[in-house]
């Protein structure tokens, strides 16, 4: 079996197209969630907070200057707004799997089997206990 053709098997089977599917929807669920942390959390708790957007908020280790040749050097900053965002972000896409997983679980649950009548033994048995019944009489 060529290399190409056992590729192709194993591309074409049901869990690696389900994995394809999950990965591009997820990608499209994280942008969903980064819309939501930048654009509808994060401002009004910027408002609360006195009117501070959390993406810039972070500490400058070294201002920006300009080299000899006159080029700028950019600043360096330790952005830990941009920080808080990103573990808001994992925080609320963390509870939505949670609740997916919780979900896909009710609905794999197994009913728990009601306990089963004890079979009836097999003829011969039956014979033989009423062979032992009668001759203990």
């Amino acid at each position: 079996m060529g290399m190409l053709t056992e590729f192709r098997e194993f591309a074409m089977r049901g869990n690696v197209i389900d994995l394809a599917v999950g990965v591009v929807i997820g990608a499209a669920f994280g942008k969903i969630v980064t819309s939501l942390v930048e654009n509808v959390i994060m401002p009004p708790i910027g408002l609360l907070l006195g009117g501070v957007d959390f993406a810039d908020l972070g500490v400058t280790l070294r201002e920006a200057t300009v080299n000899a040749a006159g080029e700028e050097v950019p600043a360096v900053v330790l952005g830990y707004g941009a920080f808080i965002n990103t573990l808001i972000q994992f925080v609320i896409i963390a509870f939505a799997i949670f609740l997916l997983v919780r979900t896909i679980n009710r609905f794999h649950r197994k009913k728990p089997a009601e306990p089963e009548a004890p079979a009836a033994p097999p003829e011969d048995v039956v014979l033989l206990r009423e062979i032992r019944d009668l001759l203990r009489r």
